[in-house]
């Protein structure tokens, strides 16, 4: 049920700010609310769901400074993370064929999903998995800020350039300079599509 609900909401299935009924979820998905509610406590715990006392649970809507937060840790850690997965010898191949799955993407849901699972392709293998799990959790809240970003930009073809490039180097095995593209993709991605619509920072 967990991973229901989740793909739901980064695939733009449930939209930010959009009411998460216990009952609802359950009559639709054929369970008792025991598990939906448990699903969307873990949901919460993501910062994907946010639960308030007598009005339920919502997706999260974030602010511009909740969006630049995000990326900011991922401007952190992605560089490093990336950075020690080909110091240590890492197969790359899935990251190749999520690029090659966001080229093909019907729409913007896919997209999103190929996105993300390239950018896991490439920290996966650093060494610690603390790092990871910290990382995939980033990953999946980016996906609430993507695809509203690129409704008002289309900046994936540029994207799909910088994520080829970077796999480029990391496939050479270029710990250094994979990881500086790896922080210039992203700073990019927040002065393009994020600062630029939330000066405060």
């Amino acid at each position: 049920m967990l991973e229901i609900i989740k793909a739901a909401i980064l695939n733009g299935r449930f939209k930010p700010g959009s009411p998460l009924v216990e009952n609802e979820l359950a009559g639709e998905f054929k369970v008792s609310k025991t598990p939906v509610r448990e699903a969307l406590k873990t949901l919460e715990s993501t910062g994907l769901v946010v639960i308030r006392p007598y009005a339920g649970a919502t997706v999260r809507r974030l602010s511009g400074k909740d969006a630049i937060a995000i990326y900011d840790m991922r401007l952190l850690l992605e560089p490093e993370a990336v950075r020690r997965s080909i110091q240590a010898g890492a197969d790359f191949s899935a990251a190749k064929q999520s690029l090659d799955c966001a080229a093909l993407a019907a729409d913007a849901s896919e997209r999103s999903t190929a996105n993300r699972d390239f950018h896991r392709g490439l920290y996966a293998d650093c060494g610690n998995p603390l790092l990871v799990h910290t990382l995939d959790g980033l990953r999946d809240q980016t996906a609430l800020v993507s695809a509203s970003s690129w409704s008002r930009i289309a900046s994936w073809e540029q994207e799909a350039q910088e994520h080829a490039d970077i796999l480029e180097r990391a496939v050479d095995g270029d710990p250094d300079g994979a990881a500086g593209l790896v922080h210039r993709h992203i700073q990019g991605f927040i002065d393009r599509q994020i600062r630029r619509d939330s000066p405060a920072r």
